[in-house]
């Protein structure tokens, strides 16, 4: 029987109960459900939190990717450099625009993409980077900034795992051309469905992106250019406008159990994660290394301690999206990773509950 689950969203929903179902409340009794005041109000507010010009909230971080991609203006035939270590939305995303996706390595001791897989992969093609933050560690930015402008292709981060998350004291998101975050419930500023946003410096991938994610309208409901259906519904943007308040707060708790699980799990066996230097990591997944890794997810579930796989084959890997290519560290990694128990609100007793167990595995 499970009693420590890996993710736990609902305890951040109880813990701003009120908050949120006053929220709520307000948004059923508006009578304006779709792209309305609570939107505006987020992607105003957001749009200050990370220090940025501009937000437009989508319905996910997969559309929030694809509107990005196309705003650069990307198109078939097109290359797309993005690690095969990512949840499949990022391939997806790319697949969605036509264009090609272009598989490279990830460092070894962060996990994100490597600035030197990606140099060696750029073509006359090449017409972009995506920068993915995986688990909240953020990528090398200066050095795959440096690679972008030299080549004269746009950086775009996906900032999915990595809200609140900061790169030499900039948030992730405003460093790139233009970043993309997903809301899903499970990530650090997450919703009650399904929400995403676009935020970028730049007016024009703005000014395309609002239009885009609705049919290609402008103010008039004139379309100016084909576009698609991807709007932040009111309730969504209300949720987070309330739960954004509390995400410094949510990732602090993070890396305090992130502290006391690299402080005090010692095992020879396991690999714990290191934080790239002169940057805040979110967080939002806890990930060790473990050459005998099911036999480790066994004996945890068999004390009650929910594992994860993030995730169980490589983007190259899996039949919708495979390649033929070698990326030997983006293997290694995943015959290896496990997803520890991680949430703001994971109690000292059960921290200290899976720090045991992990300390008595062999």
């Amino acid at each position: 029987m499970i009693n420590i689950p890996l993710t736990q969203p609902y305890s951040e929903i109880n813990f701003l109960n009120k908050e949120i179902k006053k929220a709520i409340a307000k948004v059923l009794s508006s009578g304006s459900y779709i792209l309305s005041n609570e939107c505006s109000l987020f992607e105003a507010e957001f749009s200050k939190y990370l220090n940025a010009e501009y937000v437009v909230g989508c319905n996910s971080g997969t559309d929030a990717l694809f509107i990005a991609l196309k705003a650069i203006g990307i198109k078939e035939n097109d290359e797309v450099i993005i690690p095969s270590h990512s949840a499949l939305a990022t391939c997806a995303a790319v697949k969605m625009t036509g264009a090609k996706v272009i598989f490279a390595d990830i460092e070894k001791d962060f996990y994100t993409i490597n600035p030197k897989s990606v140099e060696d992969k750029i073509s006359k093609n090449t017409k972009a980077v995506i920068a993915v933050h995986i688990y909240g560690q953020s990528c090398n930015m200066d050095a795959l900034q440096k690679i972008c402008r030299k080549h004269k292709i746009n950086l775009i981060e996906d900032c999915a795992q990595s809200a609140g998350a900061e790169y030499r004291s900039k948030k992730l998101g405003t460093i790139g051309d233009i970043g993309c975050f997903s809301f899903f419930p499970t990530k650090n500023l997450g919703t009650v469905g399904d929400g995403g946003c676009v935020v970028t410096n730049n007016k024009k991938f703005f000014e395309f992106s609002k239009k885009f994610r609705q049919y290609g309208w402008d103010e008039n409901r004139d379309s100016k250019f084909p576009g698609i259906n991807s709007r932040l519904d009111e309730i969504q943007a209300a949720v987070l406008r309330v739960k954004l308040r509390k995400l410094d707060l949510f990732n602090s708790l993070r890396n305090e159990i992130a502290k006391n699980y690299i402080d005090l799990i010692d095992n020879p066996s396991l690999q714990l994660p290191i934080v790239r230097q002169e940057s805040f990591h979110s967080f939002h997944l806890f990930v060790v290394l473990a050459s005998n890794r099911d036999k480790l997810i066994g004996y945890l579930e068999s004390n009650g301690i929910q594992a994860g796989l993030h995730y169980k084959k490589p983007i190259h890997e899996t039949g919708g999206y495979s390649q033929d290519i070698s990326l030997p560290v983006t293997l290694d990694i995943y015959k290896k990773n496990v997803s520890l128990p991680m949430y703001p609100f994971l109690k000292e007793s059960q921290q200290n509950k899976i720090i045991k167990i992990l300390n008595n595995f062999n």
